[in-house]
């Protein structure tokens, strides 16, 4: 069946429906929850919470790039689930355990398989947000400009900029033996 026709379907209120757009996205929203820095033991956690704001939402949802919407729940997902970390760390008195994200040698193991790779994936964590999304949209899930415009709620020309930007910093980040320097 068609994506279009499956959606219609979770709309109306079908769960095997439902099921099925998970299926087909369960993957794509852990890989780009990883990819946009959640830890992995936090991985499971922020998909769950992706999916039950698309049952919640779906019906909001008005015929625009499916999967671009969904990145953009993935992104603001994840975003929310460290400011809930966050503020219930500082209301017991404790430091976030979230800050750049990078993530460890361990867990990195099991999903990169080449050295290069975890270098790679360190330099472009060790990025600032505004730098590593559009880098991650457009190289990882290659979507277009505009719809990185979508997604990160920025215009084109910002997307443009922040993405030749990123490559800048990318670039000095790997020729300085994968330490990424932030200068804004």
């Amino acid at each position: 069946m068609e994506e279009s026709a499956i959606i219609e379907q979770a709309q109306l209120g079908d769960m095997a429906a439902y099921h099925t757009l998970m299926k087909r996205h369960y993957r794509t929203v852990e890989k780009f929850a990883y990819q946009c820095g959640v830890y992995e033991d936090d991985i499971p956690d922020v998909t769950q919470e992706v999916f039950i704001k698309l049952f919640r939402f779906l019906h909001q949802f008005n015929r625009e790039q499916f999967t671009t919407w969904l990145y953009k729940i993935t992104l603001n997902t994840a975003r929310d689930y460290y400011r809930k970390e966050k503020r219930e760390a500082n209301k017991k008195g404790k430091l976030s355990t979230y800050t750049a994200q990078v993530v460890s040698p361990s867990s990195e193991s099991r999903v990169l398989l080449f050295e290069e790779d975890r270098e790679l994936h360190q330099a472009i964590l060790a990025l600032d947000e505004n730098y590593r999304m559009p880098l991650i949209l457009f190289y990882f899930q290659e979507l277009s400009y505009e719809q990185m415009s979508e997604v990160l709620n920025i215009s084109m020309s910002t997307v443009k900029t922040r993405l030749f930007r990123a490559r800048e910093k990318l670039k000095m980040g790997m020729e300085t033996s994968g330490g990424v320097k932030d200068e804004r």
